[in-house]
């Protein structure tokens, strides 16, 4: 089996997980205990049944349960995703999410790269110095990054950026360092995102919750990076490569490195399907309102339509990052995808 026919299949198995996962949302939502039309009345509406049957139809309540699934899966398989009800009533909520999905991608984005670059190394420097100083202090520092809570941190942090602390004797005002932005929190001015400025300055406004976000997946990959390497270590086939006179550092690059980072691909990428829920709650302490923020006030407003759409998109986010870890095995391993070849 080639590379391209994997990856292909991989693509076709997508389709029963967005299916199922849309199909349990859809359940979930309008088939569950909370009733949507009685969401988007107030409390002195839901007493009047004109009202109520005016929600039930803007809903498409009144169809048969199996018409409005139809209906439902058409609308979110062509991207007719239609307009929210309570929260921004009447925008599009196409619209909604071309505005919000880019705050969160370029969160989920440093989250991951500050996660890798700091945890792959420090593990791998880790594994490779095994039972030194080095390697304690780098497995404790991954244990303590691991069992901070997001919620936590992220208070932190924030309170420290306010007070502009002093790091060894210098001043650090966040605001103005390096490059000055408005304020530590908020969102960022997405607008100028595809020039040099306006990336470095929205970068830099999510720096500090990306830090946040990407702390467990850090910690983790400093652990599980640590053990791989120690693995990989003690392999045959490493003893073979260095007693042909392999240099240690061909033997650490072209042996030891690639294999070792095997075992990250699944922990990376699992980890990136916990930075979408993570930034609901990052998103919503550093007021970055991107998707997570605009899901939490969704779900708190009872806009229950939308909820299921943010939904659907969270389930596409997801289904891809899958995909790009079969990608990424079929680079890193030669050998996945060509069994029975």
């Amino acid at each position: 089996m080639s590379r391209l026919t994997y990856l292909f299949k991989r693509v076709l198995m997508t389709i029963p997980v967005i299916w199922l996962g849309t199909t349990i949302t859809w359940a979930a939502i309008y088939m569950g205990p909370i009733d949507p039309a009685s969401r988007l009345l107030s409390q002195g509406q839901t007493r009047n049944p004109a009202a109520y049957e005016a929600a039930q139809t803007q809903l498409g309540l009144d169809q048969q349960p199996l018409e409005h699934y139809l209906d439902w899966m058409t609308s979110l398989v062509t991207f007719d995703l239609g307009q929210t009800w309570l929260l921004y009533e009447g925008s599009n909520v196409n619209s909604l999410i071309l505005d919000f999905l880019p705050r969160t991608l370029l969160l989920g984005f440093w989250s991951v790269v500050i996660a890798i670059l700091i945890g792959v190394p420090l593990g791998f420097y880790a594994g490779l110095h095994s039972n030194t100083m080095s390697d304690y202090f780098a497995s404790f520092g991954g244990i303590v990054w691991r069992a901070m809570p997001n919620f936590w941190l992220a208070i932190m942090l924030l309170a420290v950026l306010s007070i502009s602390p002093q790091v060894f004797g210098f001043q650090l005002n966040w605001e103005t360092l390096f490059i000055e932005i408005d304020s530590i929190s908020g969102s960022p001015d997405m607008s100028r995102i595809w020039t040099v400025d306006g990336f470095l300055e929205a970068t830099k406004k999510v720096l500090p919750a990306a830090v946040v976000l990407g702390s467990a997946s850090m910690g983790n990959e400093m652990r599980i990076g640590r053990t791989a390497m120690l693995e990989v270590r003690n392999e045959k086939y490493i003893d073979f490569a260095r007693a042909k006179g392999v240099s240690d550092r061909a033997l650490v690059w072209k042996h030891i490195f690639r294999n070792a980072l095997i075992p990250l691909i699944p922990i990376i990428t699992s980890e990136a399907f916990l930075l979408i829920g993570g930034s609901v709650l990052v998103e919503t302490v550093f007021g970055i309102n991107g998707v997570g923020w605009l899901f939490y006030q969704a779900a708190i407003q009872g806009d229950l339509p939308l909820v299921g759409t943010l939904m659907y998109i969270f389930i596409l986010i997801t289904v891809g990052i899958n995909l790009a870890q079969d990608m990424l095995y079929t680079i890193i391993d030669p050998r996945v995808g060509l069994e029975g070849s």
